[in-house]
């Protein structure tokens, strides 16, 4: 009802008179008014510690360290450090009221500290909220983000987005389970068939602090052996960290410590649980009720009470390298950790990066490696197919697989599953000269030309357009063979060759997670074979000259880190398991494959580095950007007196509609890349003199891009 037709209802004018007089005493008996909140306009301060230190979520270089804020008296007792708050940041000097500073964009941050008085001299701005009197934030925490962010030449509020994830409210009123007391020590178990496997998970359960280098057999009881080792550490009484590459991973060990110790002792951090679970998880192991953690990329930083162990499975990986500023990789920064917490230290995998045999060589760690004879035992049989093979098999040169690979195939299905990993997704991705093997072109923007599932005529993979009349610009010839033949067409083939035989493919559109142990052909990309029940009876890796003739420096490395990973999944020997590689037998990834040596090839591959002055002997940063933005930086920033700079050279420019890769420039634009490389020991002073100089170009409001790198993996 309206003023017009009538009285409101409820307003001042109809309360009783004794309740307009309780209202009047009420004013007058307040001796101060209310501040207005996130403003505190006349507020009093506190009465101790007045001034909050606030690290303000400002990830721009310049601005990384901290600012003081003036504590009201209402917000003193939520107001303790580690806490979510908001300030009013970019207030003017001169814009002052009532002793406070005004003005300003509401920013979300973490006090740090509670002082008594400030460095500032000025007046200072209030705290305008207390979001939470949760603690979020401790000293432990702040000082690896701290360590972080100057190893990768990054700012502190950069890895604390990547450190404490996005608060949810329901997750953070809700009460954590209480402790579980500590379980009992474990048997070593398959631990046993490593030489210094039970003296480890001893050495654990002790409370002591081993760091090691683990290859593991080939087999699906590296997860067991993983929940051993967590399970040492919490029957220490202490904590247990364990970073997997992916979801699947995870959900392997998670099954295993769940067999090993039952529900409640660990915590799952993925992306894939939600934000609200994910919180709570996050919560239960901040407050302590949970001790162990197991996690992809993100767990690297959980906040784990007591920590005694730090484990890290696969480093070779590339998803446990985070795409995000500072870009830091989790191998690196659990080596934080162990030094930080002088915690255990347990690096693992199938194969075996050239970090970690660094690791090993310097003897920073041990190596936990089985005899040769239980490698033998575990590994099943690798052989070669060769392109002096592929000449006198007839059979190669009517169809893609050579007769060995037909026979091993037709063999392994009589018994179960066969695996076929295929180095590239799709039908036919790259096209070459049938004479020459000179690559197919597009005449209007170089691009790849690519075969298509339903079509006769060829396709740009750049610009998209279609090519009907091609011929090699090289010899002349017209005809043109698979260069790289996608998972999809082989799978097609494989079809048509074993008609009674079910094809299952698995790669980025759809992966697979467990098949059966039934007679089936699985067709893979690298990092998506799915474990069989049982094991696999065979598996062809082919094409793997498309993966050693990528021109990078850890092309060996990473395709012997992927074969090993999908051999891994085969029966052994002696239960008939075999492994046909097509890839030259004399190469020295494909010998390590054969042999089953991952560190004798990770050891060579360090000798060479060390020749060349290339990672990880060296500490090297990449500074790219547009050409002109990138010589100016480098005249501009005071270099290590050590340092080299390599380059710059043009970085291939990413076509219009394809997927950008990290640091790649933008589509269309032309960049250069410089390589920095330092000796060992001045890494840091490296990537101060970078953050510094990046600092003093976002400080003049450069609008031209450089991105800084430290340690970038993809050296070329």
């Amino acid at each position: 009802m309206s003023s017009e037709n009538g009285p409101e209802r409820g307003g001042a004018q109809d309360a009783p008179p004794e309740q307009l007089a309780l209202i009047r005493e009420t004013v007058r008996k307040a001796k101060t008014p209310r501040a207005k909140p996130r403003t505190w306009r006349g507020a009093a301060l506190a009465k101790e510690l007045p001034v909050a230190r606030v690290l303000v979520d400002k990830g721009v270089l310049h601005l990384d360290r901290y600012f003081d804020y003036a504590v009201p008296e209402e917000l003193d007792a939520d107001a303790q450090p580690g806490v979510r708050v908001r300030v009013r940041f970019g207030a003017g000097r001169h814009r002052v009221r009532d002793g406070r500073r005004e003005g300003g964009g509401l920013i979300d941050g973490f006090l740090v500290d509670r002082l008594a008085e400030s460095d500032y001299a000025g007046p200072l701005a209030a705290l305008a909220q207390v979001v939470s009197p949760e603690r979020i934030l401790d000293e432990e925490l702040l000082g690896l983000v701290r360590a972080v962010a100057d190893r990768y030449a990054g700012s502190v509020a950069d890895v604390l987005q990547l450190a404490v994830p996005p608060r949810n409210a329901r997750a953070e009123k809700r009460a954590s389970p209480q402790p579980l007391p500590a379980p009992p020590v474990p048997e070593p178990g398959p631990w046993a068939r490593y030489e210094q496997g039970a003296a480890f998970v001893a050495a654990l359960a002790s409370g002591g602090a081993p760091r090691a280098v683990w290859n593991a057999l080939p087999g699906p009881r590296w997860t067991e052996e993983l929940a051993r080792a967590v399970a040492a550490t919490l029957a220490s009484g202490r904590g247990a960290l364990a970073v997997l590459p992916d979801g699947r991973a995870v959900a392997r060990v998670d099954a295993a410590l769940t067999a090993l110790l039952g529900e409640g002792r660990h915590a799952v951090l993925t992306a894939d649980a939600g934000p609200e679970k994910r919180y709570a998880q996050w919560l239960a192991v901040r407050r302590g009720a949970v001790k162990a953690v197991i996690g992809t990329r993100a767990a690297m930083f959980a906040p784990v009470r007591d920590l005694g162990l730090v484990a890290l499975w696969d480093d070779g990986d590339d998803s446990h390298s985070e795409p995000h500023a500072p870009q830091p990789h989790a191998r690196e920064v659990l080596l934080l950790r162990a030094a930080q917490d002088r915690c255990a230290f347990l690096l693992g995998g199938w194969s075996c990066t050239v970090e970690a045999a660094q690791l090993v060589e310097t003897g920073w760690a041990r190596p936990l490696v089985a005899t040769r004879e239980q490698v033998r035992e575990a590994a099943p049989l690798v052989r070669t197919v060769g392109d002096h093979d592929l000449a006198r098999d007839e059979a190669a040169r009517a169809a893609r697989l050579p007769t060995l690979a037909w026979q091993t195939v037709r063999e392994g299905l009589r018994h179960g599953p066969v695996l076929v990993q295929v180095p590239r997704r799709g039908y036919v991705p790259r096209m070459a000269c049938a004479a020459c093997r000179t690559p197919a072109r597009c005449r209007h923007c170089s691009g790849p030309l690519e075969g298509q599932e339903s079509a006769s005529a060829l396709r740009c993979g750049w610009c998209g357009r279609e090519e009907s009349a091609w011929h090699c610009p090289e010899c002349g010839a017209f005809r043109l063979r698979a260069q790289i033949v996608g998972a999809r067409r082989t799978a097609e083939e494989l079809g048509r060759a074993f008609p009674a035989v079910p094809v299952r493919t698995s790669g980025r559109e759809h992966v697979l997670d467990t098949v059966s142990d039934t007679p089936a052909l699985v067709v893979s990309t690298p990092g998506a074979e799915p474990v069989a029940e049982g094991g696999y009876a065979a598996a062809l890796l082919l094409d793997g000259w498309a993966m050693l003739g990528r021109p990078d420096l850890r092309a060996g490395e990473d395709a012997l880190r992927r074969w090993l990973a999908a051999a891994a999944l085969v029966r052994p020997q002696s239960a008939g398991g075999t492994v046909v590689a097509i890839a030259e037998p004399t190469l020295r990834p494909v010998q390590a494959l054969v042999r089953w040596d991952p560190a004798g090839h990770a050891l060579r591959e360090l000798a060479e580095r060390a020749e060349l002055g290339f990672p990880p002997v060296s500490r090297m940063a990449a500074v790219s950007g547009p050409p002109e933005a990138v010589t100016g930086f480098l005249d501009a920033v005071e270099l290590p007196r050590e340092a080299e700079v390599l380059g710059p050279v043009p970085l291939p420019v990413t076509a219009a509609g394809r997927p950008r890769r990290v640091g790649a420039p933008p589509p269309g634009e032309h960049w250069e890349r410089a390589l920095v490389r330092v000796p060992t020991g001045r890494g840091a002073a490296l990537a101060g003199a970078l953050k510094a100089a990046q600092a003093a170009r976002t400080a003049r409001g450069s609008d031209t891009a450089v991105w800084v790198r430290i340690d970038p993996p993809d050296i070329g």
